[in-house]
């Protein structure tokens, strides 16, 4: 019975974790880095010039696949930008954190910010 509610729960997308489906879920807040991105934990390889991000790792690890590919809005400081869900973040420390491609954070700040408090949700 367990394993058929693991499967079901996978199949339609929620996290087990919180159980809140991923697409219900209004804002999340967390804090936004930025990285070099290269083959990542969803199995595309992907360059700093693309807008992409990694989720923190305990978000990624509560949703799984089901992220992969998932387009998040993100914003900070009166800036947005909309990115490609393609890694898992094992450095980031919070819950509901993302590190983006060098090209989507200095969208929201200038790299030497370094770290920035950002907004996000799933579009």
């Amino acid at each position: 019975m367990l394993l058929k509610a693991l499967t079901v729960a996978c199949v339609i997308g929620y996290s087990l974790a919180t159980a809140v489906p991923l697409a219900k879920r209004q804002a999340f807040s967390g804090d936004g880095t930025f990285f070099v991105p290269g083959l990542g934990a969803c199995g595309f390889t992907n360059t700093s010039s693309q807008l992409v991000a990694a989720l923190g790792h305990i978000d990624f690890d509560s949703f799984g696949n089901p992220v992969c590919k998932r387009q998040v809005k993100a914003s900070s400081g009166g800036k947005s930008v909309t990115v490609e869900i393609v890694d898992r973040c094992a450095g980031c420390a919070g819950e509901f954190d993302l590190d983006f491609s060098e090209t989507a954070f200095a969208v929201l700040a200038p790299l030497s910010a370094g770290r920035i408090p950002i907004t996000w949700e799933f579009v």
